[in-house]
This record gives C-alpha cells, sequence and structure tokens, in this order.
C-alpha cells in the first residue's frame, strides 16, 4: 500500500514569481505536486508553467509531448528546450478562477536515468467560447540523472507573477 507524505505546503500571501523547494529527500520513490494556481498575465485565459530541477536552467535540457483541448478539437504538440508542465487560469479569467494542475515525478532520486514527468492540468473559466479555456495532458523529460533536490515553479511568460491564493504542495509517495 502506498504510504503519501506531505513534505511542503506554500500558499501565497502577495503575489511571488516563483515558488521553490530545496533540500529534497530522496527517501521516497516518487513526488508528486499539487498547484491551484493563477497567473497575474492579463494577455490570455492560460498561462504555462515551467518546472525547473535542481536550479537548472538550461532550455536544452527539456522537453515535452502534450495533448490539449481549448476548443471542440482536440490537439497535440511537442516541444524542446522548454520545461512545460501543463496550465493555469490567468487574471483575464472569471474572477477568482484558479487553474488545477498535477507533476507526478517518478523515481525523482535514480541517478541512472534521465526523470520523467506526467502532468495534468485545467485552466478553468466560466465560458463555453474557443481558446477562453484549456485541459491539458503533457509527459515532460529532463534530460539529466541527478537525483532531483529542488523543484522550482515559474510561469511561462517570465514576467508573470504566480497570483496571491495560489497554493502548492508537494507530496513524497513510498510503497507505489
Amino acid at each position: 500500500m502506498a504510504a503519501w507524505t506531505h513534505i511542503a505546503h506554500s500558499a501565497l500571501s502577495l503575489p511571488a514569481a516563483m515558488v521553490t523547494w530545496t533540500g529534497i529527500s530522496g527517501s521516497y520513490d516518487h513526488l508528486l505536486i499539487k498547484i491551484s494556481g493563477r497567473s497575474a498575465r492579463t494577455a490570455s485565459d492560460y498561462d504555462y508553467v515551467k518546472c525547473e530541477f535542481n536550479n537548472d536552467t538550461t532550455s536544452g535540457n527539456y522537453s515535452y509531448t502534450q495533448l490539449y483541448a481549448d476548443s471542440a478539437t482536440p490537439a497535440s504538440g511537442r516541444g524542446t528546450s522548454l520545461a512545460f508542465a501543463g496550465y493555469v487560469s490567468t487574471n483575464n479569467t472569471t474572477a477568482d478562477t484558479f487553474g488545477t494542475n498535477q507533476i507526478w515525478i517518478p523515481h525523482y532520486s535514480n541517478t541512472a536515468n534521465f526523470k520523467q514527468c506526467l502532468v495534468g492540468s485545467a485552466a478553468e473559466n466560466a465560458s463555453t467560447t474557443d481558446t477562453e479555456w484549456i485541459v491539458d495532458q503533457t509527459a515532460m523529460l529532463w534530460q539529466a540523472t541527478a537525483a532531483i533536490t529542488e523543484i522550482d515553479l515559474t510561469l511561462g511568460y517570465g514576467s508573470d507573477n504566480w497570483m496571491a491564493y495560489s497554493t502548492f504542495d508537494l507530496y513524497g509517495i513510498t510503497g507505489a
């Protein structure tokens, strides 16, 4: 039976550019990040989440493949040079609406393989208009063999902050 340990919780009382967890123990089998977040961005109805590890900002070390829908027609995409980890709602969406995001990081402390992440996200909005909402499933890869000891969560367009009341939880899972 899997045992879940709540490692860290961050709740923003003021806007912030980044949420960082350091000194993550290697004593778990897997990690899970849960985000209820909102971006200060106003140019779009959703913003993308960047999840970087061990202070590695080398864009060439990250890649992703995604399936998403922001209209009646699902789509897919692939990218390199981006630590893409799903979407959250922005300050352009319905007031007080937060996006949800879960980032599963299996075998994060293994030092023999690259690190895979499985991401599920939804940028909510009280709208049925195309591209004013999005749901996404993403596979992200960090091309490094180091054990993950630090996680940095930022927003994709760089100048946008996480809005106040965004929450972030880190869990360690053993026995799964």
